[in-house]
C-alpha cells in the first residue's frame, strides 16, 4: 500500500492497512496508526503521531519546525487523532518547548489550507474550514465550528459549540456555545443552530441564553454579571463552564 515512489524513513513506523500515495515523504519518528491514508506528495517531516484511521490531503505538511525565532531545536511533536480528516495543503507545525506539542483531536475536520501554527491545541470534533490561519497557542475546544478565511490571534482561545463566521478577525477569545461574526468581529448571541443540532435541552439553552444577556446585554460589569449569574441560575454544567471561561480569560472576550 506504499507507492514505489514515497520515501519512508527506517525509523517511521506504519501500521497495517495503510495507504501512502506517490511522492509522499514519511520522515524520522513518524508513527501512521492503521487504516490511514496519505495522500500523494504530502509530508510528515518528523516528530509527527498519527492515530487511527486519519486521512491526510495532497500536498500537506506536518512536523514541520515551528515559526517560532525562540525555538532552538528542541524535541517537540505533532498529534494527530482518530479519525480526523486533514485535507490539501494544509500545515501543522510542531510544538516548541512552551507545550512541546500541536495537538489535534478526534474526528476533526481541516479543510484546505489551514495552518496550525506551534502549540496550538484543536479539541474533539472541531470543523476549520478553508485557509483559516492559526497563530501560536490557540486554542479551540470541542465541537466548535470556523468558517472559512479566519485570521485567529495567538493566544486566543475558541470555546466549546462556539461558531466563527467566515472572514472574522479574531484577536480575543470566543466564549463557549456562542456565535462571533464581522470584521470586526463581535458576538451576536448564542449558536442556537449549533445548539439544537447537538441535541441540548429547552432548560439548558434557557439557562445559557439569561446567563449571556447577564454579562453582555445589561449595565453590569464581567465580575457582577458572573456573580449574579451564580446566583440567580440553576446549577447547571454548561452554565458554569460559560462562566468559568470567561473568567480565565486572558486576553478578555469578545462583546
Amino acid at each position: 500500500m506504499i507507492h514505489r515512489t514515497a520515501l519512508v524513513d527506517p525509523t517511521a513506523h506504519i501500521g497495517s492497512d495503510v495507504t501512502v500515495g506517490p511522492y509522499a515523504i514519511i520522515g524520522p519518528r513518524v508513527t501512521i496508526g492503521e487504516r490511514c491514508q496519505v495522500a500523494a506528495h504530502a509530508v510528515l517531516e518528523r516528530n509527527v503521531k498519527i492515530g487511527t484511521g486519519v486521512r491526510i490531503g495532497y500536498g500537506s505538511v506536518l512536523g514541520n519546525d515551528p515559526q517560532d525565532l525562540k525555538y532552538r531545536g528542541e524535541d517537540t511533536w505533532v498529534e494527530v487523532g482518530d479519525g480526523t480528516v486533514i485535507r490539501e495543503y494544509c500545515t501543522i507545525n510542531r510544538g516548541t518547548s512552551a507545550t512541546g506539542k500541536t495537538a489535534v483531536g478526534q474526528r476533526c475536520f481541516l479543510m484546505s489550507y489551514v495552518h496550525l501554527a506551534h502549540d496550538c491545541y484543536i479539541g474533539n470534533d472541531v470543523i476549520i474550514a478553508n485557509a483559516v490561519q492559526m497563530a501560536g497557542h490557540v486554542t479551540i475546544e470541542d465541537r466548535a465550528v470556523i468558517s472559512g478565511l479566519v485570521p485567529i490571534h495567538q493566544f486566543v482561545r475558541i470555546g466549546t459549540f462556539s461558531f466563527v463566521g467566515g472572514g472574522s478577525r479574531v484577536n480575543q477569545d470566543v466564549p463557549p456555545y456562542t456565535k462571533a461574526v464581522g470584521n470586526p468581529v463581535h458576538l451576536y448571541g448564542l449558536n442556537s443552530v449549533g445548539l439544537q443540532r447537538a441535541g441540548f435541552s429547552p432548560e439548558v439553552k434557557l439557562a445559557l441564553k439569561r446567563a449571556y444577556r447577564l454579562l453582555f446585554n445589561s449595565d453590569m460589569t464581567v465580575s457582577q454579571g458572573i456573580a449574579k449569574a451564580r446566583a440567580e441560575l440553576p446549577q447547571i454544567p454548561e452554565v458554569e463552564s460559560f462562566l468559568k471561561f470567561i473568567e480565565g480569560s486572558q486576553r478578555g472576550v469578545l462583546v
